[in-house]
């Protein structure tokens, strides 16, 4: 039986240490904009997510988006949640925080309704243990869910 590496820790944060260059899933991105200004709608959704995660396990509803929801997204010309990487959904959380900085209502509305529709989303594929789109580079799904446990102070 082979003995694992011993580990010291050294007194730099954890934030410090990371190294997006080497961070092979990009979720280490998902962490540091997490760190920086969140909307407070962002946390509302991340806390509602978690208390449903913490109680239940998972989703207790497969909510599937409507027409009308992904029409709104394909309108900021976003991609459904599956359909979606890491790298990407990191992008959109970028913008979405930007536009929830921004003096004009419409953007900060939009902002906050895209989070529903992508909470909705991730809802939907973690209750349903399925990604339509198996392949490894569509999973964007891991990077909003990261964003979200970072953000939820019911982490």
């Amino acid at each position: 039986m082979q003995q694992s590496p011993i580990v010291t820790v050294t007194e730099k944060s954890s934030v410090e240490n990371l190294n997006i260059e080497q961070d092979k899933t990009g979720l280490g991105v998902s962490v540091m904009l997490a760190r920086s200004e969140v909307p407070e709608s962002h946390r509302r959704q991340a806390d509602a997510y978690m208390i449903l995660k913490a109680h239940y396990g998972m989703p207790v509803v497969n909510p599937a988006i409507n027409l009308d929801e992904k029409r709104f997204l394909a309108k900021y010309d976003f991609n459904p949640l599956e359909y979606s990487t890491v790298k990407q959904i990191n992008d959109e959380l970028t913008v979405m925080q930007g536009w929830n900085e921004s003096a004009n209502k419409e953007l900060i509305s939009a902002s906050d309704k895209i989070m529903s529709i992508r909470v909705k989303e991730l809802k939907s594929i973690i209750a349903s243990k399925y990604v339509k789109i198996s392949n490894e580079i569509y999973n964007g799904y891991k990077a909003l869910e990261r964003y979200l446990e970072e953000i939820s102070k019911y982490n």
